[in-house]
C-alpha cells in the first residue's frame, strides 16, 4: 500500500493533483484544474479518464474491468510494453507486457505555466522483470492535463547493448455508439487484418466498424479524428514516435468471451492505439532512448 500522505506532501499541488485511494484500493492521482479533469493509477501508470470541462468523458472504461494488482484495467490507455499483443516466442508470457500491470512509482509532478498540470511516474527494471524480459530499464510516464491530454512514454536503456521492443498506448475512447463513428486519416493506408489471418489490404475512406476490427495500419504518422456525428464531436489523436497505428473494436462474439468486457459496451467504444507494432520494431541502443507520445484534444463538428 503506498502512503497516500507521504505522497501528497512531496507531490501533491494544492487545488490541482492529490492522491487518494480509488477503485479496489488502488492509488490513484487525481487532476483537476482549469482545463479538465484526470484521473491516473498507479498500478500500470494507467491513465483512467480524462474529461475537459463542460464535455463527456473521452476515455471509456468498462464496468467489469478488474482493479486488483497484477491484473490489467480494461479501458483507458494501458500501456503494452514491452512487447505489444502477443510474446513473439513465448505465449505462455503475459499479453501486452508486463508494464500496465506492475506498480509504478511516482517520479515528480509540476504545475506548468500555463494551467496545466504535469505528473511524472517511473518504472525500473526488477528480478521479476527480468525474469520475463532479461534487459535493464527505465521507463518514465508523462501525463499532461490541460487544453489537450498529452501521454509521454519515454523509454531508457542503461545497459551496455541495445535492445529492441514494440509498445503500444492502447487508448479507448469513449462514442455515443460505434454506429455513428466513422475514423478519419488512415484513407488509402496498408494495414494487417488480424480478425482475417494477418492478410495485408488497403483502406478504401474512412474507417466505419460493422463487425470485429483488428486493423494494424502500417506506415503512418497520420493525425487520426473519431468522428461522432451523435455527440457532434471529434477527436483528434495525434502521435510522435509510432509508424503505425492500431483501430479495435471487439464486436459481439469477442466481447461475450471476456469476462472484463461487458456483452453489448462495445458500442460505446474503440480504440485508436499509438503503436510501434508488426514490422514497426523499435531498437534502443545502449545509453539511449525513444519516446512514444500520443496528443488527444476534442474538436466540435
Amino acid at each position: 500500500m503506498t502512503d497516500l500522505a507521504t505522497l501528497n506532501t512531496q507531490f501533491g499541488i494544492d487545488q490541482q493533483l492529490v492522491f487518494t485511494s480509488g477503485v479496489g484500493d488502488l492509488t490513484v492521482a487525481e487532476i483537476s484544474n482549469s482545463y479538465a479533469q484526470a484521473v491516473i493509477a498507479l498500478h500500470g501508470a494507467h491513465v483512467l479518464s480524462f474529461q475537459p470541462h463542460g464535455q463527456r468523458p473521452v476515455l471509456w472504461l468498462s464496468e467489469h474491468s478488474q482493479f486488483k494488482i497484477g491484473k490489467a484495467i480494461r479501458g483507458g490507455i494501458p500501456i503494452c510494453w514491452p512487447w505489444f499483443a502477443a510474446h513473439p516466442s513465448d505465449p505462455t508470457k503475459p499479453s501486452h507486457g508486463f508494464a500496465r500491470t506492475t506498480l509504478w512509482a511516482v517520479a515528480g509532478s509540476e504545475a506548468l505555466a500555463d494551467g496545466s498540470t504535469q505528473l511524472r511516474l517511473e518504472l525500473h527494471d526488477s528480478a521479476e522483470t527480468q525474469a520475463l524480459w532479461p534487459h535493464p530499464f527505465r521507463l518514465e510516464l508523462v501525463v499532461t492535463v490541460g487544453p489537450a491530454l498529452q501521454v509521454d512514454l519515454n523509454i531508457y536503456n542503461p545497459g551496455d547493448g541495445p535492445f529492441v521492443c514494440t509498445d503500444a498506448l492502447h487508448t479507448y475512447f469513449g462514442v455515443s455508439d460505434i454506429a455513428n463513428v466513422t475514423i478519419r486519416g488512415l484513407e488509402n493506408v496498408a494495414y494487417l487484418d488480424k480478425v482475417d489471418h494477418d492478410g495485408r489490404k488497403m483502406q478504401q475512406g474512412p474507417i466505419t466498424i460493422t463487425a470485429e476490427t483488428d486493423h494494424i495500419y502500417l506506415d503512418t504518422t497520420a493525425d487520426c479524428l473519431i468522428v461522432d456525428s451523435s455527440w457532434q464531436r471529434r477527436i483528434r489523436v495525434a502521435k510522435q514516435g509510432s509508424q503505425t497505428t492500431v483501430v479495435w473494436n471487439p464486436w459481439i462474439e469477442k466481447s461475450q468471451r471476456m469476462t472484463d468486457f461487458g456483452d453489448e459496451e462495445y458500442h460505446g467504444m474503440v480504440c485508436v492505439e499509438t503503436t510501434n507494432a508488426a514490422d514497426d520494431v523499435v531498437t534502443v541502443p545502449a545509453r539511449g532512448s525513444h519516446r512514444l507520445q500520443t496528443s488527444i484534444t476534442v474538436e466540435p463538428i
